[in-house]
């Protein structure tokens, strides 16, 4: 999803260079994990390409540097995810989530909800399963969404 830049500022905030299509994603949702560890937001935003992002119980520059030092030798452009089902609510009133199931029409699972992305015509879902498969977020496409069960019904072929 994207990697810790830098400390940003002297309150506690952190610098994060998200993935391709992002940084929304990241600036609303509530929690992240990065290596090991969970970190719930106490603020987010997109700044310029970047998101900034200041984390509970960091409240100085100093703990920044503390919390980075204590993750050891991790890659934090592979380690750093949004957390499970850590529902996003966007400007225009439409919610991301990750960590959902996506079944197609026909009950067969196609893997989970791994990260959004956009393509400039529409966002779409990166679904992690037996193989990587990107799905538009198109009404044609998109049947379902049950945010109690977990679960995005979609008109998509195991094959394609």
């Amino acid at each position: 999803m994207g990697r810790v830049a830098a400390a940003y500022g002297v309150r506690g905030w952190i610098k994060v260079a998200p993935g391709g299509g992002v940084a929304q994603t990241l600036a609303a949702s509530a929690q992240w994990w990065i290596g090991e560890h969970a970190y719930a937001l106490a603020e987010a935003r997109q700044h310029g390409r970047s998101v900034v992002a200041k984390l509970e119980g960091i409240d100085s520059r100093e703990q920044v540097d503390e919390a980075w030092a204590a993750l050891g030798d991790l890659d934090l452009a592979q380690d750093f995810v949004v957390t499970e089902l850590a529902v996003h609510d966007l400007a225009n009133g439409e919610w991301r989530e990750v960590g959902l199931e996506v079944r197609n029409e026909q009950d067969e699972v196609l893997g989970t909800v791994k990260q959004w992305l956009s393509n400039g015509a529409q966002d779409v879902m990166e679904v992690a399963g037996s193989r990587t498969r990107l799905i538009p977020w198109a009404s044609a496409i998109v049947k379902e969404v049950d945010l109690g069960a977990g679960r995005i019904v979609v008109d998509w072929q195991v094959d394609w």
